[in-house]
């Protein structure tokens, strides 16, 4: 502040206390509390794209006490005390609290704080007080970039570098023994023992260790220093391939691939254990409303079914994209006026998505209106905003509009207001924020105006009455036989798809049922003309724009636009309030007392607002549903009817939900709940004290929103589909087939995550799938202790079956391949047992034989503790990949992290080592690249110790020979030049451009893989033999020369050159036979070496007369050119060095044909005859490994045999499910240990039941709306011989028919 007035300055001159103003669009210099906002209502709008990546705009509220002012703010009058905690780098929390002059204290938290790094939208200016700067803001602590990560070879290299060093040692020590013998063989000294000033000569001792010193820097090239310069120079080679690769590139996104860590490439190529998140991750995460039950009556929605059906198959070229700008569904309801097929005219194309724009890229293709709206709003993608209304329901939505308008008296209140409240909490319960189309970014917080409908509100009453008289009569006649899920009526004109009430039991307004649906004509000729009148003249004067919703999460833009699809409109929002348009088109608005928002220990948000109608105080919540049944008002102190009515309503909504679950949709619970101003207050001045308290903020905070959210009375479910990322099941298939091992670990559902297994091919068909819940460490032991029991007996039959069919030949036997028949899914709950109890050992016991682990409800900790376990105690190479924030403790945890630039920020992908934008990329990223980063690599470092152990052990036998006097034969620059000029750049390309074989070879052959797994190519055995092969090399490249000069009159370096030029063209060699690509550039390096050796010895031995007296390199090379014997030396000399190791080659592919080898013959084959053999190649072993899975059942022997659990394997898949009821919690039966004692003739399904309570209802699994749908778990009993046979044929068709396959064995335990 000078001269009252704000003054400019650098980011570097911002200090703590500093008062900032922000205007809007600027980016926020510091971390600064949040004193004065423009905005009327104290709020501030954030984008934080830099920090997380995230689109959607945040708010941020001014310190209370603060946001009441309407002047300016004037710093010079601020007198309080500001204490909060230390810098930490906690994005997400922040406490503290303001003392004033009185002593009065305020708090804050992080809703207050604006972030160093965010960007200032929507407001025209903020001012605030600085309270971390520099280094201390959240960001910059944060900014620690990726860990650093040591790869597998790098492990691997440093410990033989160490072998190297000892290597050294013995040859320096054989050097220094064989000086010391040497000079006291002499019985006088030599004439170059030169004694000191004193006549005193060194000891024999003294001159040994001396020589060792010599030889340590004679041989010190031993270690091959330049091969870490060398590895990075590779490495940086490769990722500029991954880089460039075009099937690695989104174009939907415009987005490459990210390699964020340069030293761990080649890990891609040995991954054994992949753990990866569900949401966004295997699916789109774009997520489309498809069902909900109200009132525990379900509306299917078939009409939006079959517009998502629509789209999944308009995924078009951009010529047909062109030619279908007008594509327009047809309507499914004459009278459905066009607010509810919202923005028709827009083509349902898939390509538009938001994450198109994350980085700040365009597209270059111009979609018009639809796309430049799209551009700038996170979650609104045309398949998730437009909903197609279900007809039913929207019939009924309708009516309850009109009934709570006029408020009549002589209605069934409680559906109407069941209706009304259901869709009132979809729109009202959540943070979105609500903007026009035309400015995306502009915040609506004033409701526009609305032309006079054209029709009163009397004359809405006068039509509503004539159509309840109409429907009334017909309904009540009716209501004798309607069914508990009462029973729907619609015209019989099926062009109409009218819905009307159903009063079946004076609850229910209206009913669901699959079955067929009646209507008199006469109520629905009234109904049909009577809300047409009303509805059309309101859609006339319908809003004049459309508004763009920014969530922060795209399950709260699918619930928002669901209530818009049923004109539930959301118009506006302030903190302070919220405007929602009903179905009539009147005007609601809301005073929100309080919002109390989702967090990951509730599992649930809520609203307190104030009804403008009835200004009641309710509590509008939404949440998981197994949080939200647990807090519902307990029934037992209503009266009968009501008692009745709401356990009817609980059951039939949890039944729907499980179906929903078992549908692979996400599920919700909306609550609400009715407070007396009483109530209210006592818990506002409790909530109050919290938001002040500075110690134990966040426990006190927590104990307020759970004693709000309490007796709850339930409205319904809805069920949100997150749709399957394109190409995931062919990619789970690849990996698997690769001996990968592949966990899921998601905080969703279990049945969600069961199911969108099965649906990605983790799961399959034959598995059978254990499923282990409980809190209890015994039971979770003994459970540990049966199951793992049951499967190795298993495997243990499995095992000598395979052998005698010879399915896994020598090059399939990856490192302990698991029995593929097993599936296991444990909860969050367990998982906590399973570490606390010390379980860890039986846990991954048991998932070594299991083909997939499934981890449901885990937390962000728990997937970072499973990968970290997995990792330490398996000793395995490990790839977590993930796409939100709750996924970065789980990707940083793993050997390599992969982060997908997903919808839900880039917080994943800041953490990772690979930034990926679909999770079908990691097929090729892993069997592709992975596998020549991994082979290429590999071979060049072992490549390198071979050289240099080559080189200097010329060196090492040369002093056997100088009485280990530290002298050499070769010149010290040609020993310089030899690995820093004529050997250096062919390693190099080798290292970034050999391919063992081509791309599509290793995408047809996953198998190939495994030879990465195994570490094959660079092991210790391979290191030895290396050695060793490079001593024998060295040897013949000694003493060749040496038998061929023996007794001549050559000097030293005459004698030396042709040893150091057989000996550069000898390793030359060696890497040509290890190559298996070669390019021009292969050709030009290595010919290019050769050359450049002779012409640098040739100008340097003509030039160099007194270089290295008294012996000189002076025309030695232009001697040797002229002596036929040099030539003769260098053909024979390489050919005898090189002969065993191209013997071996020759051996191995002629005696033992692997796969490697059959892969490196189909690479040499045209494209077509290429595809052709490899699908016979792995028809063959389809169908070599299909012999012993699918064994028939009717095998006697094999039958009686197997008196175990699991035999799945060798039956074929029926569909007869038994049950095994009235088991107790903790014991275990003997029918329960062994069930097939039990099992039905027919039989291919086995349950395992330690849920025997929920098992003890016997219920229709065909009754309500899902008739075509396997239920998870039987729940009827059948024995052996009674109805089996029945149950078996309705098994079966539930299971052909349904949606919903089960495993051959689900076992629940």
């Amino acid at each position: 502040m000078e001269e009252r007035a704000y003054v400019e300055k650098c980011w570097k001159d911002v200090r703590v206390g500093d008062f900032v103003q922000l205007q809007c669009n600027e980016t926020i210099p510091a971390d600064i509390l949040l004193l004065y906002s423009s905005d009327q209502n104290g709020i501030c709008h954030l984008e934080t794209a830099n920090l997380d990546g995230e689109t959607n705009l945040k708010q941020r509220q001014v310190v209370m006490g603060f946001s009441s002012q309407n002047t300016l703010f004037e710093p010079e009058f601020f007198q309080n005390t500001i204490i909060c905690e230390i810098p930490n780098n906690d994005l997400n929390k922040f406490k503290g609290y303001m003392e004033q002059p009185n002593h009065e204290r305020i708090g804050f938290n992080i809703e207050s704080l604006l972030l160093r790094g965010c960007t200032i939208r929507n407001t025209e200016a903020a001012i605030g007080i600085v309270i971390y700067a520099g280094h201390e803001t959240k960001a910059m602590l944060n900014n620690n970039g990726p860990r650093y990560k040591r790869s597998k070879i790098e492990r691997r290299m440093n410990t033989d570098i160490f072998l190297c060093v000892g290597l050294l040692f013995v040859m320096c020590l054989v050097g220094a023994v064989g000086h010391g013998i040497w000079t006291e063989s002499f019985s006088e000294h030599p004439p170059y023992d030169v004694p000191d000033e004193n006549g005193n000569f060194l000891s024999p001792i003294l001159t040994g260790f001396y020589m060792f010193l010599t030889m340590i820097i004679l041989l010190q090239v031993l270690i091959p220093i330049s091969l870490y310069v060398s590895i990075e120079l590779v490495k940086l080679g490769q990722v500029f391939l991954i880089h460039n690769d075009i099937d690695l590139y989104d174009e939907e996104a415009d987005l490459p691939i990210q390699c964020r860590a340069l030293n761990i490439t080649e890990d891609l190529g040995q991954i054994q254990y992949i753990f990866s998140d569900k949401t966004g991750t295997l699916t789109e995460n774009k997520m489309v409303f498809r069902r909900c039950t109200v009132d525990g009556i379900e509306f299917s929605h078939q009409e939006n079914a079959r517009r998502l059906e629509t789209h999944k198959e308009l995924d078009l070229d951009d010529e047909d994209f062109a030619k279908l700008q007008h594509f327009t569904l047809p309507p499914m309801n004459i009278e459905r006026p066009a607010t509810y097929k919202q923005r028709t005219m827009r083509p349902l194309r898939r390509c538009q998505s938001a994450r198109a724009h994350f980085q700040g890229h365009t597209r270059n293709r111009s979609l018009g209106r639809c796309d430049s709206n799209q551009s700038q709003v996170a979650f609104s993608s045309t398949i998730e905003k437009d909903v197609t209304p279900d007809s039913r329901l929207l019939r009924c939505v309708r009516e309850a509009a009109l009934q709570t308008e006029n408020l009549s008296p002589f209605i069934h209140m409680k559906t109407s207001t069941s209706l009304t409240d259901f869709f009132l909490a979809l729109a009202i319960c959540n943070t979105v924020l609500v903007s026009t189309a035309t400015e995306p970014r502009q915040r609506v917080t004033v409701p526009p105006p609305i032309k006079p409908s054209g029709i009163t509100l009397e004359k809405i009453h006068q039509i509503f009455q004539r159509l309840k008289l109409a429907s009334l009569s017909q309904s009540f006649s009716s209501s004798q036989s309607s069914s508990d899920l009462g029973t729907s009526f619609s015209a019989k004109n099926t062009e109409e798809h009218l819905a009307a009430l159903d009063c079946c039991d004076n609850d229910d307004c209206c009913a669901s049922s699959g079955g067929d649906e009646l209507q008199g004509k006469g109520s629905t000729d009234i109904g049909s003309a009577s809300l047409d009148e009303v509805f059309k003249s309101v859609t006339n004067s319908s809003l004049p724009t459309d508004f763009c919703y920014e969530a922060e999460s795209p399950d709260e833009a699918a619930l928002v636009y669901a209530a818009q699809a049923y004109s539930f409109t959301l118009v506006s929002r302030t903190p302070e309030q919220v405007t929602v348009r009903l179905p009539q088109g009147t005007l609601l608005t809301f005073d929100i007392l309080y919002t109390l928002g989702f967090d990951s220990v509730r599992k649930r948000m809520s609203v307190v607002v104030r009804h403008p109608l009835t200004k009641e105080i309710v509590v509008y919540t939404k949440g998981a549903d197994s949080v939200i049944m647990d807090l519902l008002e307990d029934s037992a102190k209503a009266d009968i009817s009501a008692e009745k009515r709401m356990k009817r309503i609980k059951e039939k909504t949890q039944k729907h939900l499980d179906y929903y679950a078992r549908d692979g949709l996400r599920t919700l619970c909306i609550a609400k709940k009715v407070l007396n101003e009483d109530d209210f207050q006592k818990w506002a001045n409790f909530r109050r004290e919290a938001e002040a308290a500075i110690d134990n903020r966040d426990e006190l905070l927590m104990e307020t929103a759970q004693h709000l959210e309490t007796k709850l009375t339930l409205l319904g479910a809805t069920g949100i589909e997150d749709r399957l990322q394109d190409r995931v099941p062919d990619t789970i298939a690849a990996l698997r087939e690769a001996g990968i091992q592949i966990w899921v670990l998601t905080g969703d559902k279990q049945e969600t995550a069961v199911n969108i297994a099965y649906s990605c091919k983790l799961l399959n068909q034959r598995d059978t799938v254990f499923t282990v819940n409980t809190e209890n460490k015994e039971t979770c032991e003994s459970v540990l202790n049966l199951t793992l029991e049951e499967v190795r007996k298993n495997y243990e039959v499995e095992k000598p079956r395979r052998k005698i069919f010879g399915i896994i030949p020598t090059s399939f036997s990856a490192s302990e391949a698991p029995s593929p028949e097993f599936g296991l899914v444990i909860d969050g709950r367990t998982l906590n047992v399973i570490f606390q109890g010390g379980l860890e050992e039986k846990f991954l016991a048991l998932t070594k034989h299991c083909r997939s682990v499934l981890c449901c409800r885990s937390t962000p900790l728990q997937k970072s503790m499973v990968v970290k376990l997995v990792r330490r105690q398996l000793k395995v190479m490990t790839l977590s990949i993930g796409d939100g924030a709750n996924d970065v403790s789980m990707i940083q945890a793993a050997d390599v992290g992969i982060g997908i630039s997903g919808q839900e920020g880039m917080q994943a992908v800041m953490a990772s080592d690979f930034a990926i934008s679909r999770f079908k990329h990691l097929k090729k990223l892993l069997l592709v690249h992975g596998h020549w980063c991994y082979a290429r690599l590999a071979k060049m470092v072992i490549y390198f110790f071979y050289k240099n152990v080559n080189y200097v052990s010329l060196l090492f036998w040369y002093q056997f020979f100088c009485g280990f006097s530290g002298s050499t034969m070769i010149d010290y620059w040609q020993m310089i030049f030899f690995n820093l000029f004529f050997t250096s750049m062919p390693p190099l390309l080798f290292g970034v451009l050999d391919r063992d074989f081509s791309a599509e070879t290793l995408l047809g052959l996953p198998e190939l893989y495994k030879k990465g797994q195994n570490s094959e190519i660079y092991k210790l055995s391979t290191f030895i033999i290396t050695m060793l092969d490079a001593f024998y090399q060295s040897l013949i490249c000694f003493f060749v020369p040496y038998l061929t000069y023996e007794d001549s009159d050559i000097d030293v370096f005459s004698f030396g050159n042709p040893i150091n030029t057989i000996s550069l063209l000898t390793i030359l060699l060696h890497q040509a036979l290890e190559m298996k690509t070669w390019t021009l550039f292969h050709v030009v390096t290595m010919t290019g070496s050769v050359v450049f050796y002779l012409v640098f010895s040739l100008i340097y031995n003509a030039a160099c007369v007194v270089c290295n007296p008294p012996t000189n390199p002076y025309w030695i090379m232009e001697k040797q050119l002229a002596d036929p014997t040099f030539y003769l030396l260098c053909l024979i000399t390489p050919a005898i060095a090189l002969l065993p190791r191209f013997f071996i080659f020759a051996l191995r592919g002629t005696f033992g044909p692997s796969l490697i080898l059959k892969a490196q013959q189909l690479d040499k084959l045209p494209k077509g005859q290429q595809d052709l053999e490899i699908q016979k190649l792995r028809s063959r072993k389809q169908t070599t490994t299909g012999a012993s899975v699918a064994s028939p059942a009717s095998n006697d022997d094999l039958d009686q045999n197997i008196s175990h659990l699991c035999v799945s394997p060798f039956l074929h898949p029926a569909a007869a499910a038994v049950s095994h009821g009235d088991t107790e919690s903790q014991g275990l039966s003997a029918s329960e240990v062994n069930p097939l004692r039990k099992r039905t003739p027919e039989g291919g399904y086995y349950f395992f039941n330690r849920w025997a309570e929920e098992e003890g209802t016997a219920t229709d699994s065909s009754a309500g709306p899902f008739s075509g749908h396997y239920p998870l778990v039987p729940s009827r009993v059948t024995n052996p011989g009674q109805d089996g046979g029945k149950q078996t044929k309705d098994s079966a068709n539930n299971f052909n028919h349904g949606s919903h396959r089960r495993s051959v064995s689900a076992v629940t335990l």
